[in-house]
């Protein structure tokens, strides 16, 4: 298997995740580089009706935590499209009326497709620990996607909290985020 990472910067990330789990050696959170918000502790969270109790869970986990939180729904188990709940947590952030966003669906992969179609914004689907610090640190991402079909609650609020906290790297990964921009710029209808 071909790695990227050093072994050296895996036990780093491994160190960082424990300690933000257990609220010891966390930073304060910081504003993502594009659209800064109003309010840099809103979350905007949504789900279809496959997470819905997830979406509660989180929910709760998120005011515990003093988050300030935009419900978009769905609030109950009636069948929706993942595409319009991923649309309204996606524009929430990118308008800036929320500061990072979370979608839940059965598997993350949907509505991780539709929100990145919306500008400015950098979803990603985590499913563990490292996935949850890899999309803020290298790849500053502004929404997560979660699958409630895939995970169990404890581990969706163990991968929310660590990527709520994890600050993005700057540097190398800011030239790279660039590029990602330059080519959502590139194809976008007014060139912007």
């Amino acid at each position: 298997m071909n790695n990227d990472i050093s072994d050296q910067e895996l036990h780093d990330i491994v160190q960082r995740i424990v300690g933000q789990s257990m609220h010891e050696n966390s930073k304060p959170i910081q504003p993502g580089e594009q659209n800064p918000p109003t309010n840099k502790k809103t979350v905007a969270i949504g789900t279809d009706h496959g997470g819905v109790d997830l979406k509660e869970i989180l929910k709760q986990n998120l005011i515990d935590n003093h988050y300030e939180v935009i419900d978009v729904g769905t609030h109950t188990k009636d069948s929706v499209d993942y595409p319009d709940i991923a649309l309204a947590v996606a524009e929430a952030v990118a308008s800036g009326q929320a500061w990072r966003g979370v979608i839940i669906d059965g598997a993350g992969i949907g509505s991780c497709m539709a929100a990145n179609k919306v500008p400015g914004i950098r979803a990603a689907l985590c499913y563990d620990y490292a996935t949850a610090v890899n999309s803020r640190e290298h790849n500053n991402a502004n929404i997560l996607t979660l699958g409630a079909g895939l995970i169990g609650t404890n581990l969706a609020k163990q991968i929310l909290n660590t990527w709520l906290t994890t600050d993005f790297g700057g540097d190398r990964h800011a030239r790279r985020v660039d590029k990602i921009t330059a080519i959502e710029q590139r194809f976008s209808k007014d060139g912007k």
